[in-house]
């Protein structure tokens, strides 16, 4: 797909292309003589992205190998249908995008003030060299309908040392003598973990989600922590649904249950006796409150909102118990 932006004046509207519009009718006979012809071997492999995987363990396939003459002919047709002459898009972008600059040259022969142009930006990589995309493990999806706004949170607070003073700096408006501080904040004696990441953890969720957003991911990653004070309703829960082990168990067999066969029933532990022995070491919690006896039974109060309730093994083992 193409995003056509039109930003003459004070018309700032956008209209989104599907390729497939003018593919559908384009037969491989038609491609072939139309840009195939135009098309020099030599200089499709002398590109950066071509050579690197040719290069690589895995290879190229003829499809990868071809799609620069494909996004190619879409300036082409962009350029000629709809007046489009300047096509933007990542580094790693850069040979597609001058396969199209190229073809439209040797086709239409264009010339001085109606030629085309390609304008990149660096990628924004991670200290192990890979780059953010969907494509990549772990994609970092904006929208709260594909991740929510805890475990985007949770993403960027959890970010190595070596990639969040960057981060700061890209993405997000603080003052860059701020950020200069948190830096060396890093490398003094006594310095808490996680602050900076924490920092920018806040700043780029606000940005995205809003200052509700931010919340609802604070209170998500504050319920995770045995012991918390904070309340948990069915909103946080939902928020943490994802990132947890769950399971689920009719009301009555809920209800009324020994926690400690629950602990078992559940999956969260494989035995009693190891939930007992939990218990006596005060690392079994509720709903984030520990529970000291071995005698305590789920009552109704327990099940948050009548829908679940949160069993905690210590500070990472948890299992979310469905009420159905």
């Amino acid at each position: 797909n193409f995003v056509e932006m039109n930003v003459n004046g004070n018309d700032s509207s956008v209209v989104v292309l599907n390729n497939y519009d003018w593919w559908k009718e384009f037969s491989l006979l038609d491609f072939l003589k139309r840009v195939g012809k135009y098309a020099r071997v030599g200089s499709m492999m002398a590109k950066e992205s071509v050579r690197k995987r040719l290069e690589s363990e895995q290879g190229m396939s003829y499809t990868e190998f071809t799609y620069q003459l494909l996004q190619g002919y879409d300036f082409l047709h962009l350029f000629q249908n709809e007046g489009v002459n300047v096509q933007i898009g990542g580094s790693d972008q850069w040979g597609n995008i001058t396969a199209g600059t190229e073809l439209i040259r040797k086709i239409l022969q264009v010339e001085g003030a109606t030629a085309t142009y390609g304008l990149t930006f660096p990628l924004l990589l991670k200290s192990d060299g890979t780059k953010f995309g969907k494509s990549e493990d772990g994609a970092i999806w904006l929208s709260p309908s594909f991740l929510s706004p805890y475990k985007f949170y949770q993403y960027f607070f959890s970010v190595p040392d070596a990639d969040v003073i960057r981060f700061l700096k890209i993405l997000t408006f603080l003052d860059i003598d701020e950020i200069v501080k948190l830096e060396e904040e890093t490398k003094k004696p006594g310095y808490v973990p996680n602050t900076a990441q924490r920092r920018l953890a806040e700043e780029v969720t606000r940005f995205v989600h809003g200052e509700d957003g931010l919340s609802e991911a604070l209170r998500a990653t504050e319920a995770l922590k045995p012991g918390s004070e904070t309340k948990l309703d069915w909103k946080t829960i939902e928020g943490i649904a994802e990132d947890v082990p769950s399971c689920s168990l009719a009301y009555d067999e809920v209800l009324n249950q020994s926690l400690v066969d629950l602990s078992v029933s559940s999956g969260l532990f494989d035995s009693k006796s190891a939930v007992r022995r939990l218990l006596k070491q005060g690392g079994l919690y509720l709903n984030n409150s520990r529970v000291d006896s071995e005698n305590k039974r789920i009552e109704a109060a327990d099940i948050v909102d009548g829908k679940v309730l949160l069993l905690s093994a210590g500070k990472k083992n948890k299992v979310l118990v469905r009420i159905v």
